[in-house]
C-alpha cells in the first residue's frame, strides 16, 4: 500500500526523525561516559555503596583507617557531605582533602583477603597512598577519557574486603562544593 504525504506532513516527520535520532545518539554518549573498575579483594564482608552520594557533588577528600596489616575503614567525602564510615574502629584514622576542582583518575593499590593499600593519584599529579605495601596489586582506571572517579562500592566488616571504583564525567555543576 502506498500512500502520499505533503510537504507539511513529510518535513514533521523528518524532523521528527531528527530528534528520536539525536536523543538516542545523547543516551548512547551518556552511557559510554562511565565505567567501573574492580572488585579488589576478598568476598567477606557486607556490600556497601556509595552510589547515591555522588548526588551531593565531586569527591573532595577521605577519611582511611590503616592498622598494621590492612586498610581497616573509610569515609568519602562528596562535595561538602561525608558518606557513612565503612569498616571496622581500630588503626589510626587519616584524612586528605582534595584542592578545589582536583580529581581523582587513577586507583591502584594491593589486597589479599582484604584491602591492604590505596593510592589515588589526581589530574594534579598527587599521590595519596595509604595502608601497607604487600599483596597483589591492582591498577584502576576509568575506560573513557575525561572521566574521573565518582564514587566507590564495595565490601566490608571489621576491615574493608573489597573495593569497587566507578568513574564517569566530572558533574558539570555543583552549588554544594
Amino acid at each position: 500500500m502506498c500512500t502520499n504525504l505533503s510537504p507539511k506532513m513529510l518535513t514533521l516527520t523528518v524532523a521528527l526523525l531528527a530528534l528520536l535520532c539525536a536523543s538516542a545518539s545523547a543516551n548512547a554518549i551518556q552511557a559510554r561516559s562511565s565505567s567501573y573498575s574492580g572488585e579488589y579483594g576478598g568476598g567477606g564482608g557486607e556490600r556497601f555503596s556509595h552510589s547515591g552520594n555522588q548526588l551531593d557533588g565531586p569527591i573532595t577528600a577521605f577519611r582511611v583507617r590503616v592498622s598494621r596489616y590492612y586498610i581497616v575503614g573509610l569515609q568519602v567525602r562528596y562535595g561538602k557531605v561525608w558518606s557513612n564510615y565503612v569498616g571496622g574502629s581500630s588503626g589510626d584514622l587519616e584524612e586528605i582533602f582534595l584542592h578545589p576542582g582536583e580529581s581523582v583518575i587513577q586507583v591502584s593499590g594491593k589486597y589479599k583477603r582484604y584491602l591492604r593499600k590505596l593510592v589515588f593519584v589526581t589530574d594534579k599529579g598527587r599521590y595519596l597512598p595509604f595502608g601497607k605495601d604487600t599483596g597483589t596489586s591492582f591498577n584502576a582506571v576509568p575506560l573513557h577519557p575525561n572521566t574521573v572517579l565518582r564514587f566507590i562500592s564495595g565490601r566490608s566488616g571489621s576491615v574493608i574486603d573489597a573495593i569497587g571504583l566507578h568513574w564517569d564525567v566530572y558533574p558539570s555543576t555543583c552549588s554544594s562544593c
